[in-house]
C-alpha cells in the first residue's frame, strides 16, 4: 500500500496538515493550491506542490491527476470550487475521492455528486473534544455511526491488575474491549485471561449508551476506591 499516491487540493491548515501526515506515514503526495506563498512552503515537505486552479480541468489533467488513487478536496472557504473540484475528480475516474465539507448542506452536495467520504474536520473535533471534557478517563472518540462509537479510554488505577475478564464489559455493559494499548505494544482481541494495568489504553467498542454507562462505572469505581 506504500506506493499509493495521493493528490490534496486545497493547503490551508486541514490540507497541509492531511498532506503533511501522509507523507510523515510514507505515501507520495501532490498539493495543489491557488496561492504560491503557501506552494512554495510546503513544497519543501511534500512530494511535489504545484500553483494551479482546482477547477482548471485542462490543468488537472495536465498534472496526472487520473493516475492518483485517491484525492482530497480540502478546499474549505469556496464552496462553489470545492464542489467543481470534487466533480472534476470523479469524472477523471480517481478511485477515491474525499472531500471537506463545512456545513451539513455541503456535505449533502458533495454525497450526491457520488464523493467517496465526506469530512466535517470542525464538527468531528467538536464532538471529540466535547466527550474528553465530560469522561476524564477518555483519550479519543471515533464515531462510526449514529448509534456505535469506538473511543480510547486510559484504565485507571482501581483497575490495575484487574483481567478483561474480570472487568467483563461486555456481559456487565453490552460494550466489547477489542484491543489494549501497554508500553510494550497493543494487544489486538485480548483474551479474558489479559491483564490490565493502570495507564494501560483500552479500545472499546460498543453501543453509545453501554459505552457511556461503561465510562460512568469506570470513573465511579475509581472514585470509590480514592
Amino acid at each position: 500500500m506504500k506506493n499509493q499516491q495521493f493528490v490534496v487540493i486545497g493547503l490551508g491548515r486541514f490540507g497541509s496538515s492531511l498532506a503533511l501526515e501522509l507523507m510523515d506515514l510514507g505515501y507520495e503526495v501532490l498539493g495543489v493550491d491557488r496561492n504560491e506563498e503557501i506552494v512554495d512552503e510546503m513544497s519543501n515537505f511534500l512530494t511535489y506542490a504545484v500553483v494551479a486552479d482546482a477547477t482548471d480541468e485542462d490543468m488537472l489533467r495536465s498534472l496526472g491527476i487520473r493516475n492518483f488513487d485517491c484525492g482530497i478536496v480540502a478546499i474549505g472557504d469556496d464552496i462553489q470550487m470545492s464542489i467543481l473540484a470534487a466533480i472534476l475528480l470523479k469524472e477523471m475516474g480517481i478511485r477515491q475521492v474525499v472531500a471537506k465539507a463545512i456545513s451539513v448542506l455541503h456535505g449533502r452536495a458533495l454525497e450526491k455528486l457520488g464523493v467517496d467520504r465526506v469530512i466535517f474536520p470542525e464538527r468531528d473535533m467538536g464532538i471529540r473534544v466535547a466527550h474528553q471534557l465530560v469522561t476524564p478517563n477518555l483519550l479519543d472518540y471515533i464515531e462510526l455511526s449514529k448509534d456505535y462509537s469506538i473511543v480510547e479510554l486510559t484504565v485507571p488505577s482501581a483497575l490495575d491488575g484487574k483481567t478483561i475478564g474480570e472487568v467483563n464489559a461486555r456481559s456487565r455493559f453490552g460494550c466489547s474491549i477489542v484491543a489494549v494499548q501497554k508500553p510494550g505494544g497493543c494487544l489486538i482481541a485480548p483474551t479474558s485471561m489479559d491483564l490490565m494495568n493502570t495507564n494501560d489504553i483500552m479500545v472499546v467498542i460498543g453501543n453509545n449508551n453501554s459505552i457511556h454507562e461503561f465510562e460512568t462505572a469506570i470513573d465511579e469505581y475509581e472514585q470509590e476506591s480514592l
